[in-house]
């Protein structure tokens, strides 16, 4: 009987381990014939455990979701990364889960060996988490995002705008992006039909879900990266969109990440720059060394003007004897 139980815990484990086995897998697994493993499922089916079938020679078993949850078995490493999460959640940055992330993690550091508790409670005391500030975003606000990228169906929302303004959207989802106590949300703005990042507490989704959509490759092949470097350019005081006569390929690798690069043709491109002044903006494009035409803002263009007269003074008008200028 302790050997049953044990091989039914280890049929438990490798059916959790990934999404489907073939019936022969399982059995060299566990040392056993394939009638023992047919056993050892309808065992853990009467236990609660929805583990499905799938008919054929070559059929096999998964572990299913049923009405109920059922127990998980974890090894120590998953075990430990779950405490310290639900510690990380308790005082996180989604409304109502943090007295949900506390009851959890009570449940499991009650069953966790005393080797594991000890690792969470150093991890624990070691670390100071950064509370206050920052807005929180609701549960059902984020399972319902995600469920909308899972399933590749249109989301509809009202959207408030930094200016305090709301509007309509309808996008596609594509991803979810938590950035310290803020989540954005990654989306083909079917709008402007341009990729765009929502703040997911400025946003309130629309009930029933949109159409289903074929999945976009992803904006610059990185969701996180794209988020970071259109947070970066966002809070600089200073911004100017540029067009380059060169293409993206050529300029990316010599500017600083926090521009925005947009690919043209082979022979163009889009940067979006933001500094703490027009002077250093002025500086990024004068290092590529290639031809740009300023598309915004004015003020931009103004300042180079300005810039340029002064350098044109200064390569025509001999200097002074003295070293003054009249």
């Amino acid at each position: 009987m302790v050997e049953t139980s044990a091989r039914l815990l280890k049929l438990l484990s490798l059916l959790q381990l990934r999404r489907e086995w073939a019936s022969a897998d399982l059995a060299d697994r566990l040392g056993v014939a394939r009638r023992t493993v047919r056993r050892d499922v309808e065992r853990l089916r009467s236990l609660g455990y929805p583990v499905e079938s799938t008919p054929g020679v070559s059929g096999g078993y998964r572990l299913g979701s049923g009405a109920d949850m059922p127990p998980l078995l974890l090894d120590d490493e998953e075990a430990v990364a779950v405490a310290v999460g639900l510690r990380t959640a308790a005082g996180g940055s989604v409304t109502g889960i943090e007295e949900m992330s506390v009851r959890a993690l009570a449940k499991l550091e009650q069953v966790l060996p005393a080797r594991l508790r000890h690792r969470v409670a150093a991890l624990s005391s070691a670390t100071v988490p950064l509370t206050g500030g920052g807005p929180t975003v609701d549960a059902d606000v984020l399972t319902a995002i995600a469920a909308t990228v899972r399933d590749s169906q249109r989301l509809r929302f009202d959207y408030v705008g930094h200016d305090g303004n709301w509007s309509r959207r309808e996008v596609e989802p594509h991803r979810l992006v938590n950035r310290g106590r803020r989540w954005y949300l990654v989306a083909w703005d079917v709008g402007p039909s341009d990729w765009r990042t929502f703040r997911v507490d400025r946003l309130t989704p629309k009930i029933p879900t949109g159409p289903r959509f074929t999945p976009r490759e992803a904006p610059s092949g990185d969701v996180a990266d794209f988020v970071a470097r259109g947070l970066d350019y966002a809070l600089w005081d200073y911004r100017a969109s540029l067009r380059l006569h060169a293409s993206a390929d050529a300029v990316a690798n010599r500017l600083p990440s926090s521009i925005v690069v947009e690919p043209g043709d082979e022979h163009t491109c889009v940067i979006h720059a933001g500094a703490d002044s027009f002077e250093m903006i002025a500086v990024y494009a004068a290092m590529l060394d290639v031809d740009f035409d300023v598309l915004d803002p004015p003020e931009f263009a103004d300042h180079l003007r300005k810039l340029a007269a002064r350098y044109l003074r200064a390569a025509l008008d001999p200097p002074d004897q003295g070293g003054d200028r009249a």
